[in-house]
């Protein structure tokens, strides 16, 4: 399976932030260390054109991230300090993920070891997401005629307002998020399917919904390609989740997803979106299951 990774995914953070940004070095360790992948697995993106960002984004938001003319108010809802680092690093993140649907097309299934930005809407970014690499990639493979219709599973424990907001007029592109109900964003922007969980859910309601819903978008979507955002954030012990999911429900939750996606003989794309474990390295730890998994998957087919 190949993966998108770049060393330019971590860039330094004030002492104590709450994002966990060693969790992309420690993920590609984890794999190539458990021989999920190889060395060779590996592609280094380039930054993303800002001509291709502007398939998304806004002029006047591209202008001020570009050139750090961020007001103080929108630094403070993007939740990560403007620097020429974190532009470049949301570039690359929005490149790998281009990469990784080019190469799902290609092989099945393929990655990008970072990605699933879904808080970052057109005209700003929020919830640590800067780029909605998504949507870019959509535009792009579009584009360039290799898809028409996409969908999104979004099993972050936050609704995807920003990616629901991407697509809000884009119909062959369906948007299915599955989180937390009363959880952050509080005023949520309606994706094509919106799944909200109760406080507390564990492992046999969330599969059971899971279940049920999964198999009405791909129904409703016909998707060309898929888009899994496997945020890792439905865990108990997560920092910022309030569902109650174990790591054995988390494991059958991206079984059943990748089983089912690829099931269907549908390329497949893994991002990360979001994950609050103890540490960076446990969270990179429970992001590693999901390639864990699709690599069995495949290796069964």
């Amino acid at each position: 399976m190949r993966v998108n990774y770049s060393p330019g995914y971590t860039v330094p953070l004030p002492e104590g932030h709450a994002f966990p940004m060693g969790k992309f070095a420690a993920l590609r360790h984890i794999l190539e260390r458990d021989g999920i992948i190889s060395p060779e697995d590996v592609v280094e993106p380039g930054e993303a054109a800002w001509e291709d960002l502007a398939l998304v984004h806004t002029p006047a938001y591209l202008h001020k991230l570009r050139h750090g003319a961020l007001e103080p108010a929108e630094v403070r809802r993007l939740g990560l300090p403007w620097s020429p680092a974190l532009v470049r690093r949301s570039r690359l993140a929005v490149r790998g993920t281009v990469n990784a649907a080019w190469m799902a097309l290609e092989d099945g299934v393929a990655a990008n070891l970072a990605g699933g930005t879904h808080h970052a809407f057109p005209d700003h970014g929020e919830g640590f997401c800067v780029l909605n690499d998504v949507g870019v990639a959509v535009r792009l493979l579009r584009r360039g005629g290799w898809i028409r219709r996409a969908l999104v599973i979004d099993l972050d424990v936050h609704q995807g307002n920003g990616t629901a907001a991407v697509f809000a007029d884009d119909p062959d592109t369906f948007t299915f998020s599955m989180h937390g109900e009363g959880n952050y964003p509080f005023r949520e922007t309606p994706s094509d399917l919106d799944v909200g969980l109760p406080d507390g859910t564990g492992d046999e309601g969330y599969e059971a919904a899971l279940l049920k819903y999964l198999s009405e978008a791909l129904s409703r979507a016909r998707p060309d390609l898929v888009f899994y955002l496997g945020g890792v954030d439905v865990l108990e012990a997560d920092r910022f989740g309030r569902l109650a999911l174990t790591r054995a429900g988390l494991e059958q939750r991206d079984r059943s997803v990748i089983g089912m996606v690829r099931g269907e003989g549908l390329p497949l794309t893994l991002l990360l979106s979001g994950g609050y474990a103890a540490t960076p390295e446990l969270t990179a730890e429970l992001h590693a299951i999901a390639h864990r998994t699709a690599r069995e998957v495949e290796s069964a087919a």
